[in-house]
């Protein structure tokens, strides 16, 4: 699966003029508000009629303003998850996913609505009403409303900013579980760096209507160039690993293709695959292996690029292994350091600054 914007459209005060193109999974549409992630999923949706564009999903087109092609919404088998659920109050929530099945295309197999009901966790609410649903649940009914329609792309503008942080926590892994198990493409707006770093597949980040950055969530999270738009107090890096072991004295041993790491419990069975946000100011800078010091993750690294900013700040970029980190630290450290693109060093990284909410399910 292939996603290809290219859009152009005037408004009073702002002009949009974006493209890009991702691969299957989930690309996230990143930014501040009012930087244009919306009306990006409505112009793709056909909520929108842009002054010029093209849309395509693989390959297959819905809008082409030089050829004449304006798909109307109905006709281009978009799923649209909104912030709130917009359940049918007067029905169950059988009756509500049911009704995404009136807009699948005849003869289409689609999602199985029991493989659905078991991937989102929704069994036991099925003779309920939207009423006496969590916030959380409501959601999870509106994407399996949306799946059952048989989409060639989900739309997700926002789905958890309604939410508090334990439904944000609890919704999440199905989300995780739907980018992992089910071959359908998400185009996925947030301005939470949490949710893009647990789900993003592809990250487009937007600033005022233009694409600041855009490729695969690793390399953008950990991309010093990009880290002004991303915001720099949210600054850090994924990494991949897999859940070893669980240790006596409560801590978890993940491997990572550099090294193991030590955090504390995740609750994961051994050989699971695992993802991490590691936060740019929780990572130290050591040219050689520190020995006396109470921090357990030390992973060998090499500097790959470093950006110095205006103030008194540095961003570095180290390859750890197959993956990226970015260390927050000062122009002072960097020069005394004497820090350059190949320098061997090593990524101190403190264990307890791993909050649960930068620990999810690996792709």
């Amino acid at each position: 699966m292939t996603l290809e914007v290219s859009l152009g459209h005037r408004f009073a005060g702002f002009t949009l003029d974006v493209a890009f193109q991702a691969p299957a999974g989930v690309t996230v549409l990143f930014g501040r508000s009012g930087s244009g992630k919306s009306t990006v999923v409505n112009a793709v949706a056909g909520l929108l009629r842009p002054e010029r564009g093209r849309i395509a999903v693989s390959g297959s087109v819905v809008l082409d303003t030089d050829a004449g092609v304006m798909l109307p919404p109905h006709r281009r088998r978009m799923g649209y998850v909104f912030q709130d659920g917009r359940l049918f109050p007067h029905l169950t929530v059988r009756q509500n996913l049911l009704y995404g099945r009136w807009f699948a295309p005849q003869g289409a197999r689609g999602a199985e609505f029991d493989r659905v009901v078991a991937l989102l966790g929704i069994g036991p609410l099925l003779d309920r009403r939207p009423g006496a649903l969590s916030g959380g649940e409501k959601q999870r009914v509106a994407i399996g409303r949306a799946i059952l329609s048989d989409p060639r792309l989900l739309l997700m503008d926002e789905p958890l900013a309604a939410l508090d942080e334990a439904r944000k926590a609890e919704i999440l892994p199905y989300l995780e579980r739907l980018r992992d198990e089910v071959n359908l493409p998400i185009l996925y707006v947030s301005h939470s760096m949490a949710e893009v770093a647990r789900l993003a597949t592809t990250i487009v980040v937007l600033e005022a209507g233009r694409v600041a950055a855009c490729g695969p969530a690793a390399e953008v999270l950990s991309d010093p160039g990009a880290a002004p738009a991303l915001g720099l107090r949210e600054a850090g890096a994924v990494l991949t690993a897999r859940m070893a072991t669980q240790e006596d004295d409560g801590l978890s041993r993940v491997d990572t293709s550099a090294g193991p790491l030590w955090l504390p419990r995740i609750e994961a069975p051994p050989g699971a695959p695992i993802r991490l946000r590691i936060m740019a100011q929780d990572v130290m800078i050591a040219t050689r292996r520190p020995e006396g010091i109470s921090a357990l993750n030390i992973l060998p690294a090499t500097v790959a690029d470093l950006r110095m900013g205006e103030g008194p700040g540095a961003l570095v970029r180290l390859r750890a292994g197959e993956d990226l980190l970015i260390a927050r630290i000062t122009r002072r450290s960097a020069t005394a350091l004497a820090l350059r693109p190949g320098a061997p060093v090593f990524a101190v990284l403190k264990a307890v600054s791993v909050a649960r909410e930068n620990v999810g399910g690996g792709l």
